[in-house]
């Protein structure tokens, strides 16, 4: 599976939601930095979280499920025989280190790993300890940033290079317009990442993009959650390290989370639902990393959630933010798209307030939506159809 480019997102994010494929993000950062540790929290699976660098070699993949309170309160109403909430696959990949994109540490093999992600959770370590040692010696996130940045531009400018090489072939010959304007701008977007700026903050037209730019399949243009592992004292207002952090991407475009692996790897073994609230609260957080960070992710690929509801099944769908009724019942079957007739659309806090389908229809609070309607998040539909 290959990734686009941001301007392919929402079709491809599309395009694997209709195959029942799973969106995965990939962790990336410096070794010891926690992401195996934070992979372990977050994931039903479980990789090795040791106290040396490389320890986890191939990708560990593991699934997550998407927390939302919705589907709790759809199934007190509604007593469904089964509560089925979506997932997001969560990709561990291995430390990258300085020389990973000339082949340095297992670089090569964890380059490609990125390369079939369509988001990028980039773990910088934000917190001391004498204890957990750093593979360059100090606890320096600017420093780390700048250094999985600069393999990942590396990788992105030799790409380019090589496409250079071919339209310059290209152009000599056939004397194309486009294709002269082409090459210009791949020329520019290598003079954009030799100055150590990453492809997605290169300023270029959506359809020059896709025309030129799309078939590179560029890793420094995937959208990224910088995560801040801190102590749990810095895990609300942050610390010197988090302050250095937010300085350096203010301009990206990209979202920042502080989250304590350490307080999510307590969280990830409490059984009850209270118990991790009540931990919550005693920490002065209102949710738990994995909420906020998931949240985030699906913000980065533009993804909504819709429900159905029944009393054989209540479940979450997930869909590409403006995907049209059709659409996004051919999420559950492609037979519903092609015989889609109506959907039968009712918002969730009319639900919650009048209790029932029954109810919201006598109150005139389900409305019937034909091919045009664009779903919104928390829908809860049902459709019909004829093939």
């Amino acid at each position: 599976m290959l990734p686009l480019p941001p301007q392919k997102k929402l079709r491809y994010a599309e395009q694997l939601i209709l195959k029942n494929m799973a969106l995965q993000a990939g962790i990336v950062g410096l070794p010891n930095v926690g992401k195996s540790t934070l992979f372990n929290a977050l994931s039903s699976a479980k990789a090795q979280a040791a106290n040396f660098p490389f320890c986890t070699i191939e990708p560990n993949i593991g699934v997550i499920t998407v927390p939302d309170d919705r589907l709790i309160e759809l199934e007190k109403l509604v007593k469904p025989q089964k509560v089925v909430p979506t997932t997001v696959e969560i990709v561990d990949i291995a430390g990258l280190v300085k020389g990973a994109s000339k082949g340095e540490g297992l670089g090569n093999q964890f380059l490609g790993n990125i390369r079939a992600t369509d988001a990028v959770i980039h773990v910088l370590r934000c917190f001391d300890d004498d204890n957990v040692i750093h593979v360059d010696g100090a606890v320096n996130p600017v420093r780390d940033k700048e250094i999985i940045d600069t393999e990942l531009q590396l990788k992105d400018l030799d790409s380019i290079d090589k496409k250079i090489s071919k339209s310059e072939k290209a152009t000599r010959t056939s004397g194309d317009k486009e294709q002269i304007r082409g090459l210009e701008i791949l020329q520019e977007l290598k003079k954009h990442l030799e100055q150590g700026k990453n492809a997605r903050s290169f300023p270029i037209s959506k359809e020059d993009k896709e025309k030129f730019v799309g078939d590179l399949f560029l890793l420094t243009i995937k959208p990224v959650i910088y995560v801040c592992n801190v102590d749990e004292k810095s895990v609300v207002n942050g610390n010197r390290h988090t302050e250095a952090v937010k300085a350096l991407v203010k301009d990206e475009d990209a979202e920042i989370l502080l989250i304590s692996a350490a307080i999510e790897s307590e969280i990830a073994v409490m059984d009850s639902y209270e118990d991790r609230q009540m931990f919550l609260e005693d920490m002065g957080l209102k949710e738990s990393g994995v909420a906020r960070l998931i949240r985030s992710t699906y913000h980065l690929l533009h993804l909504i959630t819709y429900f159905t509801a029944g009393v054989q099944e209540v479940r979450a769908w997930t869909i590409t933010r403006g995907m049209l009724a059709p659409q996004a019942a051919g999420v559950i079957h492609t037979d519903f798209e092609k015989g889609f007739i109506r959907a039968e659309v009712i918002k969730y806090n009319d639900f919650i307030h009048y209790k029932s389908e029954a109810a919201c229809r006598d109150a005139g609070k389900l409305a019937v939506q034909g091919k045009d309607y664009v779903v919104e998040d928390g829908d809860i539909m049902h459709f019909r159809f004829n093939v």
